[in-house]
């Protein structure tokens, strides 16, 4: 910084607030006396520039929705929602959480064993992951996230100004020992995928959970960020970790066992946190459209998601394919979700002999930062017939490439 501001003609005070803003707008990532580096693409453009364009006749596998077939029809619910909306209009004023939802969402939250924390309904996963993080950090501070993880997330932390510190994942959740290095290296939260993880199918275990509530309990101060979006289609029992720390969030989408245009997810934490969140919901969007809240609470009711036969659905698809693979030699890991994660050597050449082959998969790197390169295959619209010529696919894209000759 001295360098630059003798150079520019400058008072390094103004140097230093121009880094401060760099990296409080994401277009930089600092790391201590590593020094600074300019990220590969501005945080709000993110990683969605790395993607397969899929052409016409090539089977999609990279987009990571669920399955139509498997999703409830949303007519009715919304025909009733908007016929009580009628009887009893939501004006200003009046609470922002249907008092309905609020009540099966805190049974339900009981039952999986979270702990009892007040209620608040955002518009999904990543909008409450975004307001937590708000309500808590400021621009600089370290956030502990999985690697790989969820794309949207990683683009999330630094657009927020924050730093982003990787930890390993296995089948069983993010390995203790990484999280507890990045806590003791000053990471003040962690953002835990508790089932169904994207892009690898990681399930936190009863074991892995016990090992990560020990990691937690050397590091109260962290604030603890829990996504289970698998609820409603992963037949995964849920290992919570809430409530280890002072300040925690513990968030359930209908998204993915709904569908995903139901922009609606339950967060639930300790009192300082949901409060925060609350606070500033007012101070922006207000609430989640209570009409949209009563179709939620009226596909609950009716048992419109048929979970058991769901889960079974995605479970098949996808032990099918990882046992398909195992058969060629190629392993693969998929312990609950929609998404199978495959290991490769060169992931741009794998990517670019499955689309010739007509097989459209999701680059690793989309999800990935330090860990080696891998392709994410979502199943959810994978059929048996599918499932053996899509693994051949997968073995003979991994064996060498073809030598070329050009004489």
């Amino acid at each position: 910084m001295r360098e630059l501001a003798a150079g520019l003609g400058v008072n390094p005070n103004t140097v230093a607030a121009a880094y401060r803003i760099l990296r409080e707008r994401g277009v930089i990532e600092t790391a201590g006396r590593r020094g600074s580096r300019v990220r590969s693409a501005p945080a709000t453009t993110g990683r969605d520039h790395i993607r397969v364009d899929v052409p016409e006749g090539v089977r999609d596998l990279a987009s990571g929705n669920p399955d139509p077939a498997l999703l409830p029809p949303l007519a009715t619910a919304f025909a009733a929602a908007a016929a009580q909306g009628d009887r009893e209009p939501v004006l200003y004023g009046d609470v922002a959480v249907e008092p309905e939802l609020a009540r099966l969402a805190r049974a339900a939250l009981d039952a999986d064993g979270v702990p009892a924390g007040p209620l608040a309904v955002v518009s999904g996963t990543l909008d409450a992951i975004e307001r937590v993080l708000a309500a808590h950090l400021k621009p600089g501070d370290a956030v502990a996230v999985e690697d790989p993880g969820w794309g949207s997330t990683l683009d999330l932390v630094p657009a927020l100004g924050l730093r982003t510190v990787p930890v390993g994942v296995d089948d069983e959740g993010p390995i203790p020992d990484d999280v507890g290095g990045a806590l003791k290296a000053g990471a003040r939260a962690l953002i835990v995928t508790v089932r169904a993880q994207n892009p690898t199918g990681a399930a936190v275990s009863a074991s892995r959970a016990g090992a990560l509530r020990s990691v937690l309990r050397e590091h109260p101060g962290t604030l603890l960020i829990e996504d289970d979006h698998g609820d409603g289609f992963v037949d995964v029992s849920l290992h919570s970790l809430a409530g280890v720390t002072r300040h925690w969030a513990f968030v359930r989408s209908v998204a993915k066992a709904y569908g995903p245009d139901l922009r609606l997810a339950v967060l639930t934490g300790d009192t300082v946190t949901v409060d925060r969140v609350r606070g500033r919901q007012r101070l922006g969007p207000g609430w989640v459209s209570r009409i949209l809240q009563r179709a939620v609470v009226r596909l609950w009711t009716d048992g419109a998601v048929d979970v058991g036969a769901v889960a079974a659905a995605y479970d098949t698809r996808r032990t099918t394919l990882i046992d398909a693979l195992a058969r060629r030699g190629v392993a693969a890991h998929g312990r609950s979700g929609l998404n199978v994660w495959v290991p490769v050597p060169d992931e741009t050449g794998v990517v670019a002999r499955l689309l010739h082959a007509g097989w459209a998969v999701a680059p690793g790197a989309r999800f990935r930062m330090g860990t080696p390169p891998g392709i994410r295959i979502t199943v959810s619209l994978l059929t048996a017939k599918e499932t053996g010529p899509l693994a051949g696919a997968v073995a003979a894209a991994l064996g060498p490439a073809p030598v070329r000759s050009y004489v």
